[in-house]
């Protein structure tokens, strides 16, 4: 997906943010909080005001008696006596804060963003905490921890039979040369949706679409590769540095508007039920290899996926703002994350546990549930976004890599909370 030359240089390499590594400094005096943090049988009177009462979480006294169970996620105690709130697809296990793998060593102010974004539009019951934490003003990282222990409840994230450990993989938001007219090598279009889409359920194919020349007609821009259309599909957005007809060149986005209401069918494992690529090699980096050397079956190996997805066209005056999610708000490089939302609603903080892509280096991070996808499905699953460019690319790639989380909910979350976030336009279908 490299631009060309002839094109503006890419934006990611000075707007996307680095994801960096946990901070290590402050590992004595966040060791010495946890300790006090799990050692809440034998706190002592003098940790018994404000302060320790929001830091140190008992299981069951902070949930149990400020959430409704009934209305909310129709909680229980485990044998342990511990919370427990109950999800369509998981269950969450109330948790100390010191069980966090790494608590304390992010950088939480460089999250705090994400959070804001999230209150643009917060889900019912979140409307207290948002109004907070839009007047609160952290000065580094250990505020935002505090000011977090202090409201929040963590909850450790489960299947409904246990499970603990689940999948992290990566998306991103591809960048793409493109034109408004189909010229040279610039021959795939992205379409908007036909008018007739939503009186045909489902539409045709992905097949029949790419075979109807007669919806050209809807194209919004031109680009060069087959598998980077498909990919943009996938991804749910795309930023486009498109030259228009009079030969000048802007950056647009393409945004998700529709899909043909087909299944989503996974083009890396149709290609290793067909003895193409083993399990190891059908990253997007292998798929579009194979399709380089294999363009007589490129065609095939795409149509193995009905689904075809339409876009809409967003200005793009801001390079340094990412694409809106399944929310409705826009998405943060390295803190933002896709997930079943019959598991963790959108507008949840939460806990990832996670390692670098290809690696076991631990990444554990303050992240936000702002998007949701099609293959992103079960109550320990993370699609985690990478931002845009080559490098996003890259690692989202790459990245298929154990995962526990855990989910951060308001201690006061009343009767009027909601199992379910609102719904917006974005990354729905991806």
């Amino acid at each position: 997906m490299k631009m060309s030359s002839a094109s503006a240089p890419s934006a990611s390499s000075k707007i996307t943010p680095m994801i960096r590594g946990p901070i290590r400094c402050r590992t004595r005096r966040w060791s010495a909080a946890l300790a006090i943090l799990g050692a809440l049988g034998a706190a002592s009177a003098a940790l018994s005001g404000a302060l320790s009462a929001a830091l140190l979480v008992p299981a069951t006294a902070a949930a149990a008696s400020t959430i409704d169970p009934e209305k909310l996620l129709n909680g229980q105690d485990d044998s342990a006596g511990r919370r427990v709130l109950r999800r369509e697809r998981s269950r969450w296990v109330a948790a100390l804060w010191s069980e966090l793998p790494g608590w304390g060593e992010d950088r939480a102010l460089e999250w705090w963003p994400a959070l804001l974004r999230g209150c643009e539009k917060p889900m019912p019951g979140w409307s207290a905490i948002c109004a907070q934490a839009r007047a609160y003003k952290p000065g580094g990282d250990w505020d935002a921890m505090v000011w977090l222990m202090k409201h929040l409840q963590p909850y450790r994230v489960e299947s409904p039979d246990g499970q603990r450990e689940g999948v992290a993989t990566g998306y991103y938001e591809p960048e793409l040369a493109a034109r408004r007219q189909a010229l040279g090598d610039f021959r795939v279009p992205l379409l908007a949706p036909p008018q007739d889409l939503a009186q045909r359920k489902p539409y045709d194919t992905r097949q029949q679409i790419e075979s109807n020349a007669a919806l050209s007609r809807l194209s919004l821009a031109w680009v060069q590769d087959p598998l980077d259309a498909l990919v943009m599909q996938i991804q749910g957005s795309g930023r486009l540095r498109v030259t228009e007809r009079d030969g000048r060149s802007r950056w647009v986005r393409l945004s998700f508007a529709a899909h043909n209401e087909q299944p989503y069918r996974s083009m890396g494992q149709w290609l290793i039920a067909q003895g193409e690529l083993r399990a190891t090699e059908a990253s997007w980096p292998g798929i579009k290899d194979w399709g380089r050397r294999n363009p007589q079956r490129l065609k095939e190996a795409m149509w193995a996926n009905p689904r075809y997805v339409f876009f809409r066209e967003e200005p793009l005056p801001d390079l340094a703002v990412g694409p809106r999610g399944g929310q409705g708000v826009p998405l943060t490089p390295g803190r933002s994350i896709a997930v079943d939302k019959a598991s963790i609603p959108y507008g949840t903080p939460v806990w990832l546990d996670t390692t670098e892509p290809l690696s076991t280096t631990p990444m554990r991070r303050l992240v936000m549930a702002q998007d949701t996808g099609a293959a992103i499905v079960g109550a320990v699953r993370a699609d985690y976004f990478w931002g845009w460019g080559e490098a996003a690319e890259t690692q989202a790639g790459r990245m298929k890599q154990p995962l526990r989380l855990w989910a951060l909910w308001p201690k006061d979350a009343g009767p009027a909370g909601s199992a379910m976030g609102p719904t917006g336009g974005g990354q729905l279908t991806r």
